[in-house]
């Protein structure tokens, strides 16, 4: 399990855990991230936003966020 901050671009990961409190998990629940998705990576900067594709949206989180998700390729 790593970081979805050190993913790289194009990789197709899934997600495996969320961290955080509970506010920062519910709103990353709420954009989709819930244990068991599919995430495709579009743009992984390393210290700005990550951009992904989760559920045929594309979304922008930041890189901070990006490290509360635990994933595995």
């Amino acid at each position: 399990m790593l970081p979805l901050s050190m993913a790289k671009t194009g990789e197709q990961v899934m997600v495996a855990r969320i961290g955080g409190n509970p506010d920062v998990k519910k709103h990353l629940e709420d954009l989709g991230f819930v244990t068991g998705a599919g995430v495709k990576i579009v743009s992984a900067p390393g210290d700005g936003n990550v951009i992904v594709m989760v559920k045929d949206a594309r979304l922008a989180i930041t890189a901070e966020m990006a490290k509360k998700v635990m994933i595995t390729l």
